[in-house]
């Protein structure tokens, strides 16, 4: 393609003034970048003591579940991790559970079958 023709001194100056024009603004009509609040994960309303109806319901649900962790049972019970560990404990003693695994940080636990042991 040959070159474009020249369109005079009014194309020219045009583009000059175009030219200075965004060298002022800057980087042209670009806005400040706003922060983002971020995700924030609503707070639970954990119970932290045993009221006689959350301690029926958990030992009635409790021993049908066939995955047992604390953390499944503050999710589910709405209530805090160290009831749910002490209350794993407790149905532990009274054969309702069977521990799979113990580890300091994590235990798993699982159904106690009526025919096993």
């Amino acid at each position: 393609m040959p070159p474009k023709a020249p369109q005079g001194k009014e194309g020219k100056n045009a583009a000059a003034g175009k030219a200075q024009k965004a060298a002022k603004e800057g980087s042209g009509k670009a806005k400040k970048k706003k922060w983002s609040k971020g995700k924030q994960k609503e707070k639970l309303n954990a119970a932290v003591f045993f009221d006689k109806n959350l301690y029926e319901k958990l030992k009635k649900d409790v021993p049908n579940y066939k995955l047992i962790t604390p953390s499944v049972i503050s999710e589910r019970m709405k209530c805090n991790a160290s009831m749910a560990r002490r209350a794993l404990k407790d149905l532990e003693l009274k054969g309702m559970i069977k521990p799979i695994m113990k580890h300091s940080a994590q235990v798993i636990y699982t159904r106690a079958l009526a025919g096993s042991d």
